[in-house]
Order: C-alpha cells, then structure tokens, then sequence
C-alpha cells in the first residue's frame, strides 16, 4: 500500500481534489496499491459552505480535519504546520498532493519535505509576478520545494524550466477544475432566487470580487460597482458577495440600481449562473478558467493573472483595476464584439486520470 495525502484547505481546493479522488477510487477498483488520506485543514472555516461543496462534488468525509479555523496569514500558517506534522509523525504518507496556491498548500508542503516526504503540486508553475499577492508567494514557496508537478499550460511548464526545474519532474496533464466542471454541467441548477429576479439566460451579468485592492477602499469599491451597473445597460446584475465584501458593504449602506446582492452560492448553483450569464466580471482567477470552458465573456478587474491561457485562447480578458475601463469593455460585450475564444489544450475532463497513471508510475 502506498498513502497519498490529499491536502484540501479551502474553497478552491475542493474542486481541484474531487477528480482526483474520484480517479484514486477508479484505480482502486483496478487492483491499485494507491490509497489515499484526506486531510482538510479546516483553513476555510465555513462549516456549512464547506459541507455543501462536499455533498455537490461528492467529496467523503474528510479522514482528518486539523480545524485550524480563522486567524493572521502566519497564524493559519503556523497552525496547519504543527497539526499536520503531528499526523505524519502518527504515520507518514508516501507523498503528500497538494493542490492550488492557498496556505494549506505551502504549510503542508513545508512539514511534509522537512519530514522527508516527497511533495507533488497540481497546478504547479503558474504565476502573475504580482507579491502583493499571498497567492504567489504560497506558489513560489511550494513549487521551491516540489518533487513533482502536475501543471495546466505550457505557460506553467516554461515558468518551471526557467526556474530550473527538469523536464521529468513535470508533467502536463490539464486542469483538474475543469474535470469536476465537466462532471457537474448535466447537474447545474438556477439558484433560489432566479426567478423572484427574473433572470433569462443571456440577459444578465455576474459578479465577483474579493481582492483588496477592489474591496477594501470603500472609494474603490462604490466606484466598480458604479461602473459596472452603469455599463450594465439595464440589465440586472448578480452579486454574489464575498464575507469580506459584504461587511463593507453594509457598512456603506448604499443602493445601486440594477445590483443584485446574494449570498454566496453552491457549485452548482453558482456555475449555473456563470453558464447563462451575458458576462462575467471578476478578480478570480479559478472563475477566468471555468468561463473559458463555458465559453461565456469574462473581464477580470485585475492588472495581471497567473493563468494567461484565459487570455491568450480563453474569452478572458484583463480590464485593470480603474473602473473607468469597464464602460468601453461592457459596451464591446453588449454590442456583440467580444472574441469567440478556444479551449485550453487538456482541459478536456481528464487531468485527474493523467495525474493516477502518473502517481502509479512515480509511487507504485
């Protein structure tokens, strides 16, 4: 038997994890020695968010939950490590899978190789160049210290080989998000409150912000939403508000025509609204990836992004953080002149198959 730790910590983890799981269990069922440990370090402290991404993506109960709850960067940091070094000191895996950029994933990166247990990153390799972000800190760091990478673009490959990283230690195998997207589409359903705002498909927009910089100046924030309600032409906007959104919000207490703001929704229902959505407007980079797949315009309310096939092939594109751009952009997308765009090459609802038949070869 070999044990495969899968680290999930937070709301993006999830999604990334599912396929695997579900590939590790296939293999299983083949006469593989595979076997794997999930381990939610309780980073994203949501229980009852948590609990119902698991039950859509049909994620089991997590074998551990280290429930290191809320707390400063070096606080979360420093919790993970100490509760999962005790859990390799229990009984050490044979490697430990992390996946994405959030803290988990370089805190149990850390205990694992300090411990001797080899480290493999999906999604390795991607980069925006921007330290103001803790994401890209947390994938430097992880991917400093990675014995092998499971990546989604070329463009991640090249960022690894000029960092000096060897071909066999890379492997190009796509985008395990876009497996459980591909999975859940036949599943997608409108949110509760689709029809108390009359939404029709193609007749509304989406969406989402939670970086600081959009979010924390209340100047800034009232400006976007400004902006994009303006460019809306009319059309009703949806607005699924991130905690850290919603407290400064309230504390504004302002009404903006047209804006619509909801509680954040499940997977299903979320991307449900993504899919019928005339545009989306975002600073997420998971959500450029599934617009791309859906095929379905996408600005992003940032100057950079670690995933530039969103861009370069994808119908992403980056509008900066001014809100004065988003009036010609909007005006472009309802016009009807938005770029057709293409998917990614591997992004095809497999990644995790490749990832299993890989782990088979490196492991077993």
């Amino acid at each position: 038997m070999r044990l495969v730790d899968l680290i999930a910590g937070a709301r993006p983890n999830f999604m990334k994890i599912a396929p695997i799981i579900d590939a590790l269990k296939a293999a299983m069922t083949h006469g593989s020695s595979l076997r794997y440990r999930l381990i939610h370090t309780g980073q994203h402290y949501d229980r009852a968010m948590s609990r119902g991404f698991f039950e859509q993506l049909g994620i089991p109960v997590p074998n551990i939950n280290l429930e290191v709850g809320s707390g400063t960067q070096a606080e979360q940091t420093a919790n993970i490590m100490m509760r999962y070094e005790k859990v390799l000191l229990q009984q050490k895996s044979a490697l430990c899978l992390v996946v994405g950029d959030v803290t988990s994933t370089m805190a149990c990166a850390i205990v694992a190789r300090k411990l001797g247990v080899p480290v493999a990153h999906v999604e390795g390799g991607i980069r925006s160049g921007d330290w103001t972000m803790p994401e890209e800190i947390n994938r430097v760091v992880t991917d400093s210290i990675t014995n092998w990478f499971f990546t989604t673009s070329e463009t991640a490959n090249e960022n690894l080989r000029q960092s000096g990283v060897m071909d066999d230690r890379i492997f190009f195998v796509g985008n395990t998000m876009i497996d459980t997207l591909l999975k859940q589409i036949p599943d997608l359903r409108p949110p509760v409150f689709w029809s108390e705002l009359g939404l029709q498909p193609g007749q509304y927009f989406v969406v989402t912000l939670h970086r600081p910089a959009n979010v924390d100046g209340e100047q800034q924030l009232l400006r976007l939403l400004h902006a994009i309600a303006k460019g809306a032409g009319g059309l009703p906007v949806v607005f699924p508000v991130h905690p850290r959104t919603a407290k400064n919000l309230r504390e504004l207490d302002v009404e903006i025509p047209c804006l619509h703001c909801v509680d954040p929704q499940g997977y299903r229902e979320f991307n449900y609204l993504v899919q019928h959505a005339r545009g989306v407007i975002t600073d997420s980079g998971g959500i450029t990836e599934e617009t791309t797949v859906l095929g379905v315009p996408c600005l992003t309310l940032r100057d950079n992004t670690e995933r530039p096939e969103t861009v370069t092939i994808g119908t992403n594109e980056l509008i900066g953080t001014n809100p004065d751009n988003l009036a010609p952009a909007m005006a472009r997308l309802l016009h009807g002149r938005w770029k057709q765009g293409s998917i990614p090459d591997k992004w095809d609802g497999h990644a995790a198959e490749r990832i299993v038949a890989e782990l088979e070869r490196l492991l077993v």
